[in-house]
């Protein structure tokens, strides 16, 4: 399962990704039959960067944005060794993610504007 789902979007096209995401189907569907109609059935929002220009297309799918977050959370919220409470936690994660919000809320990125 695993190693198929990649190659769906990672395809060139829009078209080669629904005949790889059709492959994974055919061999996904016997383990885990609840998964993959679930993965059909969304399949148009995953594969709407396809709508994009291809230079645009990796930046668009990738997490790395999400994953800085979180190392900027637990960076920040390991040190403090204990919390009172759930309520500390989130004012904490809060700020941090409040902080990101206002660092890139004017920020362009020139990959995008150059698109446009």
């Amino acid at each position: 399962m695993k190693a198929g789902a990649p190659a769906t979007y990672r395809a060139d096209t829009h078209r080669l990704a629904k005949e790889a995401f059709r492959s994974f189907q055919k061999h996904g569907q016997g383990a885990y039959p609840a998964r993959v109609r679930q993965l059909e059935k969304d399949l148009p929002e995953p594969l709407s960067f396809f709508s994009f220009p291809r230079h645009l297309r990796r930046k668009l799918h990738t997490t790395n944005v999400i994953e800085r977050c979180f190392v900027e959370v637990r960076r920040r919220t390991r040190p403090m060794v204990c919390f009172f409470n759930v309520e500390s936690v989130d004012r904490i994660i809060y700020a941090i993610l409040d902080g990101f919000n206002e660092q890139w809320r004017d920020r362009t990125l020139p990959l995008f504007t150059r698109a446009a």
